[in-house]
């Protein structure tokens, strides 16, 4: 099948747009390689204009030929069902990799959109595979990232299967929470990107069941919501009720001032 995802827009490398210089390079494929390998990823990368919210990096049933890094902004990865509805199947944000579910198949098994306006790295399959054969170490993480993916697609099957709609809901915002920790953000004040549809879409609920939770969680004094702004009060409350056991005890500023 001829390949529909975009193929303009790549621009050449500017010194900002460069791994060794990218904020995000030791959560992306660079972690643990030595300034000389990083150039020789480098060389591989193409820059591509960014995307606008709601357009495609690629979509299903598209021939697979790279994959992508998301630099900024954020991606919603989701199949079309046989019913022709949309099932969403995860998120992305800075420093994740996109597409990698297409290697076994040469197609891209899900589609791959904006949520709003996202710059990614566009890396070409084949000539990463030659240079993970030269470089170890850089197999080595691709091998981790793909590993970090079979195990985020068992917790979300664990997630849909045994967590009532407080525990999905929880463990959304925690997992969200840690994330952005991970990127340099604040783990406590955060925008979603998604809708409350998408939340929904992805956990398997209702839209008025994600919203009556989200306002169940703000009574409770767990969060504070403004629009899609999101901000945790209780986070040791919120991890409990996620059953999320590894992500460490931690409370906002604020409240940690409060009981000092």
């Amino acid at each position: 099948m001829p390949s529909r995802h975009l193929k303009g827009g790549c621009f050449s490398l500017s010194k900002e747009a460069r791994c060794v210089t990218c904020s995000l390079s030791s959560l992306c494929l660079p972690l643990s390689l030595n300034l000389e390998d990083i150039d020789q990823l480098d060389r591989i990368i193409k820059r591509r204009q960014p995307l606008k919210k709601g357009e495609h990096l690629f979509r299903q049933g598209d021939a697979f030929e790279c994959v992508y890094a998301v630099r900024s902004g954020s991606l919603k990865n989701y199949i079309m069902t046989n019913e022709g509805e949309e099932q969403i199947t995860n998120f992305h944000l800075p420093s994740e990799l996109v597409g990698m579910d297409g290697i076994d198949c040469d197609v891209y098994p899900i589609s791959a959109k904006a949520l709003e306006t996202t710059t990614v790295c566009e890396i070409p399959f084949t000539r990463l595979e030659a240079l993970a054969h030269d470089l170890p170490d850089l197999r080595q993480q691709i091998l981790r990232i793909m590993s970090k993916e079979l195990r985020d697609d068992k917790q979300m099957m664990m997630l849909l299967s045994k967590k009532n709609a407080e525990e999905r809901v929880a463990t959304f915002i925690s997992n969200l929470s840690q994330r952005f920790k991970r990127r340099g953000y604040s783990q406590f004040t955060f925008r979603l990107p998604m809708s409350r549809n998408e939340i929904g879409n992805y956990l398997g609920l209702a839209v008025e069941t994600v919203s009556r939770v989200f306002t169940r969680f703000q009574n409770a004094e767990l969060i504070a919501v403004n629009g899609k702004e999101v901000h945790i009060l209780d986070m040791d409350q919120l991890i409990e009720l996620a059953g999320m056991v590894d992500c460490g005890s931690a409370q906002p500023p604020e409240k940690i001032a409060a009981a000092q």
